[in-house]
């Protein structure tokens, strides 16, 4: 048996039909089901619907053979035991820092929002500003217009969240998008199933590059 965990929400929605195209569908609705864990059409395959940030942890400790993650959280929990085996191009977005509209520009130790504490550390050492970090998993722009923090370290889609807010993004830190990562241990242990089912999402990906 083999698992693959799945990113809830946004990835979700743009990975299932890639996973079809594939030839991999899951046995019942995930979007209309509570549950979270799936049975598929291929006997050998079950999938796991986590949070993002929780896909790169199951594939590390060997409960998921594979997994869908956004780049953001393979960067901020880097890990050796997990391969980055494709870039699927779906849930195409930036991280990036972004603070008020028209802010006097701050030369002193800054105050940042943000739930990707380890990327934002290596983001501002390597500018050599000095910052205290602060940690927070959501609604990160109401941290900027509260003066909880100077600036703000978050996802950017369309902007247009931060533009109601009345923020504006500033230093781009990564481009991200979703990827298939695969377990090393599974890859050797389960090379035969794992080689059958990554070529077929490396086919249906190469089918829509093509298309």
């Amino acid at each position: 048996m083999l698992t693959l965990a799945l990113t809830k929400g946004r990835i979700l929605d743009e990975t299932l039909p890639l996973l079809a195209e594939a030839g991999i569908v899951p046995a019942e609705d995930i979007r209309a089901s509570r549950k979270l864990i799936f049975a598929s059409n291929l006997p050998a395959l079950r999938l796991l619907v986590l949070r993002g940030v929780d896909v790169p942890t199951y594939v590390r400790y060997g409960a998921a053979d594979l997994g869908v993650a956004g780049k953001d959280c393979l960067l901020e929990y880097a890990s050796d035991a997990y391969y980055e085996w494709l870039d699927l191009r779906l849930a195409r977005c930036r991280l990036m820092t972004a603070a008020a509209k028209g802010r006097t520009p701050i030369t002193g130790r800054l105050r940042v929002a943000t739930k990707y504490v380890r990327l934002a550390r290596q983001h501002y050492a390597a500018k050599g500003q000095q910052a205290d970090i602060i940690q927070l998993y959501g609604g990160m722009e109401l941290a900027a217009v509260m003066n909880l923090a100077d600036e703000i370290v978050d996802i950017v889609d369309t902007g247009n969240t931060l533009e109601a807010n009345g923020l504006e993004p500033l230093d781009l830190l990564a481009d991200i998008s979703s990827r298939l990562i695969v377990g090393r241990a599974s890859l050797k242990l389960k090379h035969a199933e794992l080689s059958t089912l990554l070529e077929r999402i490396e086919q249906a990906l190469k089918d829509r590059a093509d298309s």
